[in-house]
């Protein structure tokens, strides 16, 4: 994954096209690297899932 295909999810999320983003456990850090270098950082929740991977979320409200 590069990072323009990241950063198009992600802003796909933030748009309210996509509810979620299911990440494999592979594909975590590239992704996680890219959030937490974003300014609405905040506004992401991942849920952890079984075996490594990660659902993402878009808040409304960035979490405390």
């Amino acid at each position: 994954m590069d990072a323009q295909y990241i950063n198009e999810i992600l802003d796909k999320l933030k748009n309210g096209e996509l509810s979620e983003y299911y990440v494999k456990k592979e594909d975590f850090l590239p992704i996680r690297s890219i959030i937490v270098n974003r300014e609405d950082f905040k506004h992401f929740r991942g849920i952890a899932q079984r075996s490594g991977d990660v659902l993402y979320h878009y808040l409304p409200e960035p979490r405390s």
